[in-house]
């Protein structure tokens, strides 16, 4: 299959859960396919961390755009035995032609807070959800996972190593996108590097060094044949032994000549081995001589390594990276949040868990600076508010609890979310993946130190407005009521529209 960009599948109307589609023709037979919002947010930081790194957006307006039901599809549909002729007809015209509002990619995002914001035809809304939590779930993660690595490193460079770990052949392609923009500067995965312009890194592995007769012969081949990107591998029988000895000479035959050359360590006390290793090398005349090293890193240990003064100029990062390690999923969400045709009317998810009741409303979420252009805390307010400079803002905590706290001293706001589709099309360019590394690392930048550390992290203020949390205590009485005054109702989470 010839690889584009994107996996073929994410182009297919049957990227969907079942149960879109089931909905969907109830809604289709039955005329409740009135205009809607919905919103994306997630619900907790992953990796116990004080920040995520939204991304996905290009790739999810693509596959949006492209979203379709083939005739072959329609055929296997029809073969389920669920669906209508009737129905099945609608889908093979369906294209998506709603608007998308979101956070730009890139960004430094919080639990809560909407990241994007839909406002389509319900079946229309309904059917792009798996597709869109698939994409940005997994990418924010990655992404995540690298600017903690890429900040654990001291902004050292961090090399994307995941392809044979990667969960499937998209979940490598979609790893290596999304840890460019958390801040890798290269993959091993040579197909990222043609689709997505990602610089490819990549020396030997311990099979060359075990396929020649001796391991000084390995690397006396590999440095013929890569004089200026020699990167010798020295773990592979014995580091501090025949693999340092070995680089060593070949290495002072590189600087003769006029050549640079590092060391790889895959295996070990990492700690140890680089300061050993990094002793020998300068004594040898080869303080110029690189140090990388490999081995199921992650931040965590990065951040030891760093922090105990080992001498490391580069890592690679595989499996904890792409996989995303100790939290292997982000948790992301999609829920309606107003409805109607003509005025929209919000609409609430009501839960015994406070932090599973959703914020009702079209609504807007705004950033507030200091004037050392640092972070204060972000508002979530109806889009309707007018939120203005200058005035005073009373910031609610979302589950309408007491806590709260007045924002009087800041020096500028910032609305986030931004139009990013406008009936069914891209109403923006592309943005290079260099230039959402940028945006990423430049937002990072931003935010105190506090709110970036590894461990034990600050904890970023995301909160509700005077209106949107007078809206929301409403709306959560109104329900509560009406239950009541109908007798005994279910336990657990109720869905209510009120006006």
């Amino acid at each position: 299959m010839l690889y584009t960009g994107r996996m073929r599948f994410q182009r297919s109307g049957l990227f969907t859960d079942f149960y879109e589609l089931t909905m969907s023709q109830g809604y289709h037979r039955f005329g409740e396919n009135r205009h809607v919002v919905f919103d994306m947010f997630y619900r907790r930081q992953p990796f116990s961390g004080g920040f995520a790194v939204f991304a996905g957006l290009d790739d999810l307006i693509d596959h949006i755009m492209e979203f379709r039901f083939s005739d072959d599809e329609i055929t296997y549909l029809r073969s389920v035995g669920s669906f209508s002729d009737d129905f099945l007809s609608f889908l093979r015209e369906f294209r998506f032609t709603g608007d998308l509002y979101a956070v730009p990619e890139g960004s430094v995002v919080f639990p809560c807070e909407p990241l994007i914001r839909v406002h389509a035809p319900l079946i229309e809304a309904q059917l792009i959800e798996g597709l869109l939590l698939n994409t940005i779930n997994f990418q924010t993660l990655v992404a995540t996972k690298a600017a903690r690595v890429h900040l654990a490193a001291n902004h050292g460079a961090v090399l994307e190593f995941g392809l044979r770990r990667a969960q499937g052949a998209d979940g490598a392609m979609s790893a290596a996108r999304a840890a460019f923009i958390g801040g890798a500067k290269a993959t091993s995965n040579t197909l990222a590097g043609k689709v997505y312009g990602i610089p490819v890194k990549g020396t030997m592995a311990h099979s060359w060094v075990m396929a020649f007769d001796s391991e000084e012969e390995s690397f006396e081949r590999y440095a013929e044949l890569y004089p200026d990107a020699t990167i010798l591998l020295i773990d592979t029988y014995s580091t501090l032994g025949s693999g340092l000895d070995n680089a060593i000479r070949v290495g002072k035959t590189l600087k003769a000549r006029g050549h640079r050359f590092g060391v790889r360590l895959d295996s070990g006390d990492l700690e140890y081995l680089s300061k050993q290793v990094r002793a020998e090398l300068d004594a040898a005349g080869l303080e110029d001589a690189t140090i990388t090293v490999s081995n199921e890193l992650d931040e965590q240990i990065i951040h030891h390594l760093v922090t105990s003064g080992s001498p490391i100029d580069s890592w690679g990062v595989g499996t904890r990276l792409v996989t995303g390690g100790e939290d292997s999923s982000l948790t992301g969400v999609y829920k309606l949040a107003a409805k109607g045709d003509g005025r929209l009317d919000p609409t609430i998810k009501l839960s015994n868990q406070p932090a599973k009741t959703t914020n009702p409303g079209v609504k807007q979420v705004y950033r507030f600076f200091d004037a050392s252009d640092s972070p204060l805390a972000d508002l979530i307010a109806l889009e309707d508010e007018q939120i203005v400079h200058g005035e005073p803002y009373t910031f609610h905590h979302p589950d309408l609890s007491a806590s709260k706290f007045e924002m009087t001293r800041y020096a500028k706001i910032v609305p986030l979310l931004r139009k990013q589709m406008d009936r069914g099309e891209r109403c923006r360019e592309c943005i290079s993946l260099p230039d959402l590394q940028a945006h990423c690392t430049e937002s990072l930048d931003r935010f105190d130190e506090t709110y970036k550390r590894i461990i034990n992290p600050h904890i970023y203020k995301v909160s509700l407005s005077d209106r949107l949390a007078e809206l929301k205590r409403r709306m959560m009485t109104e329900a509560e009521n009406a239950r009541e005054s109908g007798g005994d109702g279910p336990p657990g989470p109720v869905i209510t529209s009120v006006r």
